[in-house]
């Protein structure tokens, strides 16, 4: 497929890069520093700013699908800035025509609880709080979103670098917890699971989530 991946050099963008690549999809990196990518014969790398959206429609057209790892981690107003590239992000994909929109989530709208979100328990940690809550106002705008066909993917609790085991649960709006009570996810793993569903859509218009 020819695949267009939205912050490709970051944390979880890196890790979706590196799985579509090996799974012999062509990648459109559209990012802030290309310099920052690893040549590859199947790679294409983009400087692109989020917040131009005629830029985005300009890139996107002509993909089988894109991939949003935008997070706005860099910027002081995390909360606000990240609302504003994803209504640019999703706004040119609409204007691309593209068929499928996939994006990364939050673990922070996930219930531990029926009607308890993560992001709203005292023990949420406040340095991710504001990317929490950006998180989980694009997951209500997408589910009022009628024309797009849209995915989002949450990760659980946890994610950090580890081993690609192809091995986990998955689940739809509630925090998977594992043996131990860890809810927890390797980036590895978490792209698999990425990559699975843009090769076979299983969780169309709809999130669902990841862990052990």
């Amino acid at each position: 497929m020819k695949v267009a991946i939205i912050g490709a050099t970051g944390f979880i963008g890196s890790r979706l890069l590196k799985e579509a690549l090996a799974r012999g999809h062509r990648v459109t990196a559209l990012v802030t520093h290309p310099e920052k990518l690893t040549p590859h014969p199947n790679l294409t790398g983009v400087k692109v700013d989020v917040l131009d959206e005629a830029s985005l429609v300009r890139h996107l057209k002509g993909h089988d699908a894109v991939i949003s790892a935008f997070s706005g981690h860099a910027q002081k107003d995390i909360y606000d800035y990240y609302l504003r590239g994803i209504r640019s992000i999703i706004g040119a994909t609409k204007k691309a025509r593209l068929p499928r929109f996939l994006i990364v989530g939050g673990a922070g709208s996930l219930e531990t609880a029926p009607g308890v979100q993560l992001v709203d328990t005292p023990e949420f940690p406040a340095e991710w709080k504001a990317s929490a809550l950006g998180a989980r106002e694009a997951l209500n705008r997408l589910r009022r979103e009628h024309e797009l066909n849209w995915t989002m993917l949450s990760p659980s609790a946890v994610i950090a670098p580890g081993r690609r085991t192809g091995k986990f649960r998955l689940g739809s709006d509630q925090l998977l917890v594992g043996a131990g009570g860890k809810s927890e996810i390797s980036l590895e793993d978490y792209a698999v699971a990425m990559i699975d569903e843009l090769e076979k859509p299983d969780h169309p218009r709809s999130r669902f989530t990841i862990g052990y």
